[in-house]
């Protein structure tokens, strides 16, 4: 067997060109092509076909754990819950004004009630009457 030196995995738009280039090898080829593999003790190349695969989704942008947002990347997704902070505030995060399509400046009426609170959002029309 050929000492060869072994080569960084490809990623992104590289792993994409490379596997193209490569369509009429098998996929372990094209695999120990791109770099995922290992060299044993023993001088024996093992591809990891796991780690080649996981690179190929993220490659191509497919969010496999859930809900993708609107630019189609991952991110922090909305849990539905919130804790009160150390200094007593509550703070509702940017996934769910994103979901909401709110904008900075966007103004809301909060009404208290013994275990929840409400949120209205004033209309700029309602303003204006």
């Amino acid at each position: 067997m050929s000492k060869k030196k072994k080569i960084e995995p490809l990623m992104g738009e590289a792993l994409l060109k490379k596997v193209k280039e490569l369509e009429h090898h098998s996929k372990e080829e094209k695999a120990r092509e791109c770099g995922y593999y290992t060299v044993t003790k023993n001088g024996v190349e093992r591809v990891n076909m796991m780690k080649f695969l996981n690179a190929l989704i993220d490659a191509e942008g497919i969010e496999l754990d859930g809900k993708q947002n609107a630019n189609g990347r991952g991110g922090r997704s909305a849990s539905y819950r919130i804790s009160v902070q150390s200094n007593g505030n509550l703070l509702i995060g940017s996934a769910y004004t994103k979901q909401m399509e709110l904008k900075p400046g966007d103004e809301f009426e909060i009404s208290l009630g013994r275990k929840h609170i409400h949120l209205k959002q004033i209309d700029q029309l309602d303003e204006d009457a």
